[in-house]
């Protein structure tokens, strides 16, 4: 895959492999790994505007940005325009570059709340969430889906209209909302949103990208300006390593590293579940990992954690 930098509005990326918000996984220890392996491109994990709005603790908590982050962008998810446009021009938004509007996630208590994916039938109402989102002064951005069906794929429709309304950038995910993460991509539909953006913004591609060789192939068959990798990052963050040629760091030094800075940041509670849950995930392809999954989630604190994958891993 050739690397190259994308422009977001005049904020120039360091390549054109970025990191996908992923809710629940993606907090900046995370993120930071991510970047230490080379990824372009960071975002916070989707953050309510209403959260916001009405001043939730936890909601400031996903917003945690740090110096690794030299571009920094946050995900917003919600359906109120004025509301929206209120949390870009918030202190806790300040200190970020961009702004990313979700209008892909398919979880049904984010879909029947008329946000994520449902905006996909509401292009109206999508694109005043841009245009008012913009009004604030940050590059906004839109995460999207081809459509909620095979039978209602709007991708190419959609893009416009978000490009019309001032989108500094595209990420389509290459799947419908039904599919959540089955099935192979549709490069079609994905390569449509390309047509769509006729080059005047960069267009990322998502789903279904577990190595160079699948972003290759989304690159080949779409045309897309870069890939968006996401549940490739969460049981193997320094996958980025594949794409730019650094050097990877062992597991064991990597996880160690992230629990002590996750605990510094959000407390031992957090730290324990949390990495425990990450810990876990990182064992994907490892030799006996049911059983060091198992020893794994009887960790009751962030000691028993370090000593586990001390031991867990080489």
């Amino acid at each position: 895959m050739r690397l190259h930098p994308i422009d977001i509005g005049g904020i120039r990326t360091e390549n054109n492999v970025f990191l996908a918000p992923l809710a629940g996984y993606t907090n900046y220890p995370f993120r930071k790994i991510c970047l230490g392996a080379g990824a372009g491109l960071t975002c916070t994990e989707m953050v309510s505007a209403k959260g916001l709005h009405y001043g939730s603790e936890n909601t400031r908590e996903l917003l945690y940005s740090g110096e690794a982050e030299k571009i920094k962008a946050a995900q917003l998810f919600g359906s109120d325009p004025a509301v929206l446009r209120e949390a870009c021009e918030s202190d806790a938004l300040a200190p970020f570059d961009i702004v990313d509007i979700n209008m892909g996630c398919p979880m049904p208590k984010i879909f029947n709340n008329g946000e994520g994916s449902a905006l996909l039938s509401s292009p109206a109402l999508a694109a005043k969430i841009v245009s008012e989102c913009k009004k604030s002064g940050k590059r906004v951005t839109v995460k999207m889906r081809i459509g909620l069906t095979a039978e209602s794929v709007v991708a190419a429709d959609f893009a416009k209209a978000m490009l019309d309304a001032g989108a500094d950038m595209l990420s389509v995910h290459g799947r419908t909302r039904d599919k959540i993460y089955a099935g192979e991509p549709d490069y079609v539909a994905v390569a449509a949103v390309v047509r769509a953006a006729e080059g005047k913004v960069p267009v990322i591609a998502n789903g279904g990208i577990f190595s160079v060789a699948d972003a290759d192939r989304m690159l080949e068959n779409t045309g897309a300006d870069g890939v968006m990798l996401a549940r490739a990052a969460m049981s193997d963050p320094q996958i980025f390593c594949d794409f730019t040629g650094m050097p990877r760091r062992s597991k064991r030094e990597v996880i160690l590293t992230q629990l002590a800075e996750t605990k510094e940041l959000f407390g031992e509670r957090f730290a324990t579940v949390y990495m425990r849950k990450m810990a876990a995930l990182y064992l994907k392809g490892e030799k006996g990992a049911a059983a060091a999954r198992e020893r794994l989630f009887r960790c009751h604190d962030t000691s028993s954690v370090a000593a586990a994958v001390r031991e867990i891993f080489p």
